[in-house]
């Protein structure tokens, strides 16, 4: 890959700089019953500052410049992070009923809460759980396969559908808040979840999950995003990454941790993006 001469923002800066801008507009409106709001009002002018700075450099070594290249993908976990300083770290009033009745009309009935009850597997536990954690390795795998290729253009493409996928999550959590099945039922049965994969995902939920950001599922639509960009650059990607995403949007739904809707809403999100920034840079 080649230094640009150019400085100039790009699609993805563009459209994190927008989020900040909503984010912070919405900090300001809840900061007074939620002060904690103000935490992430300082965050988010710190990553503002941080794609104004890097907009402003032209030469770098090989390894900046893929840094430069995946910087919003790094920024993930800390804005989903801040989400809960948002809402209220369980405060915010959620739409959990809306949800359930879109639930009931599309599919004829709660099928995250009945599925793994009337049909439920100690196999297919262990390979649905076990299926939530491909998506730690879907999402990086396209930026590391292009870069290690050398393909500029299918590692910024990979980047701006992944992240802008997140973004439409991001902001469907703060306007439109559902906590999902994983806040709203119990458990399911012991039996069901006495597995090492299941037991390593209610570990991670316990301490990295955000209240109210199950609609659309962003575990989906991130994924589904990635393996469409992986498929856009390389055929191959694509169809290697392809059954695991099958696997991760059926096991949301099966193991209880999103309703149907939030996976289906996380396929159209995915998707949608991938086709929306299918040529990249516009």
């Amino acid at each position: 890959m080649h230094a640009e001469t150019g400085r100039r923002f790009r699609t993805v800066d563009l459209l994190l700089l927008a989020f900040l801008t909503l984010a912070s507009g919405i900090a300001l409106v809840r900061i007074g019953e939620r002060p904690l709001a103000a935490w992430a009002l300082v965050a988010y002018g710190l990553v503002a500052a941080l794609v104004l700075l890097q907009t402003m450099r032209s030469e770098a070594g090989p390894v900046a410049r893929v840094v430069r290249e995946i910087y919003p993908l790094l920024l993930v976990v800390p804005i989903y992070s801040s989400l809960d300083l948002l809402n209220g770290i369980g405060q915010i009033r959620v739409h959990d009923t809306l949800v359930r009745h879109w639930e009931d009309l599309v599919f004829g009935a709660q099928v995250s809460r009945v599925w793994w009850q009337e049909h439920g597997s100690v196999l297919w536990s262990t390979v649905f759980h076990g299926s939530y954690f491909s998506y730690y390795v879907i999402i990086p795998l396209p930026l590391a396969w292009f870069a290690l290729a050398g393909d500029l253009a299918s590692l910024r493409r990979s980047v701006l559908v992944i992240f802008s996928t997140f973004l439409v999550c991001y902001v469907c959590f703060l306007l439109f808040p559902v906590a999902g099945p994983y806040y709203e039922y119990p458990r399911p049965a012991a039996w069901f979840v006495s597995n090492g994969p299941a037991r390593l995902v209610y570990a991670v939920l316990s301490t990295g999950s955000s209240y109210g950001a199950a609609f659309p599922s962003s575990h989906v639509a991130a994924t589904v995003a990635a393996a469409v960009a992986g498929w856009l650059g390389s055929r191959k990607l694509g169809i290697i990454l392809a059954v695991p995403t099958i696997l991760l949007t059926i096991g949301v739904v099966y193991c209880q941790m999103h309703y149907a809707v939030d996976a289906l809403a996380g396929v159209v999100v995915g998707g949608f993006m991938a086709w929306r920034f299918r040529t990249g840079e516009t």
